[in-house]
């Protein structure tokens, strides 16, 4: 009998984070270019600007929270998804898209709002070193930035932007996880082996279409995590905010978003496959009989 390699529940939070830790200046770029408001400075100027102001770590700020934002957000919804495919098909049975769709968009809903303080004290952490002394919070790191939003501004604080988050944390695991599932399925069924060079065709595409998907809502929920208290009333506060811009002003920092989210969304799946090859669930139990 074949083998098949499962996934256990957190092996996705695990890979997320490896991929995290080799993306994060990427973010942090994205994260700047999202919460400007002239849109004048490109990627490049913008990383000169970083490096030149603040040295080459800062292109670091935040890196706690991305990790843990990775093993909240990220666990959560992986495991969700695996967990409820198996239990779908134990056997490894192909699972329709509109369903493996439904199980994504459950599962990313659970990731986004469970991550959501993480992800707001990220976005502030790497937002923090462009603005003047005197405006910036200076989290010493992941842990310390929460306590102080749990005590300055409550639990409502913590999940400042989770309704932005939540929906985009819906389409960005439509678009990665089953997308990539689909895809791999499509390409192993045209003869290609499941192999590293597989996991990257099927992990790059689900990447370009998670970034389409998620660019709007991750400009809104980038401004409003990144929001001092009462600057913006409402989420129609924020669209209108953003729309002074043009449309395109919905999709700031897209470039950088798919630069990050690619390579990102590439580590991640090819991290997870090697997991499932060396610590997953190995075939059946015994193939006697």
């Amino acid at each position: 009998m074949t083998e098949k390699r499962l996934s256990r529940w957190y092996f996705g939070g695990l890979a997320s984070a490896g991929a995290a830790c080799c993306t994060h200046p990427l973010d942090l770029l994205k994260v700047h270019l999202q919460t400007q408001q002239e849109a004048k400075l490109t990627m490049i100027r913008l990383t000169s600007k970083v490096v030149r102001e603040n040295g080459i770590l800062a292109l670091y700020s935040g890196i706690s929270a991305s990790l843990l934002r990775q093993l909240t957000y990220s666990t959560t919804r992986f495991g969700i998804y695996e967990v409820a495919k198996q239990t779908i098909a134990p056997a490894g049975e192909k699972i329709p898209f509109y369903q493996m769709i439904a199980l994504a968009a459950a599962s990313g809903a659970a990731g986004g709002f469970v991550g959501t303080p993480a992800d707001m004290v990220n976005v502030r952490m790497q937002n923090d070193i462009k603005l003047s002394a005197e405006l910036r919070r200076n989290y010493r790191h992941a842990f310390d930035g929460l306590i102080r939003v749990y005590h300055e501004e409550g639990v409502r604080g913590l999940f400042s932007g989770a309704s932005t988050a939540t929906g985009r944390a819906v389409l960005m695991t439509v678009g990665q996880l089953s997308f990539y599932d689909q895809v791999k399925m499509v390409l192993l069924n045209y003869g290609l082996r499941d192999d590293l060079g597989t996991h990257f065709l099927a992990s790059l595409t689900a990447g370009a279409v998670a970034t389409s998907l998620t660019q709007p809502l991750d400009v809104l929920k980038t401004r409003a995590m990144n929001a001092k208290p009462g600057e913006y009333k409402n989420l129609w506060h924020i669209i209108l905010h953003t729309a002074k811009l043009g449309p395109l002003g919905f999709f700031k920092g897209f470039v950088p978003a798919f630069v990050r989210l690619g390579p990102h969304t590439i580590l991640t799946f090819v991290f997870l496959e090697q997991l499932r090859k060396h610590f997953g669930t190995i075939g059946p139990a015994s193939n006697k009989g």
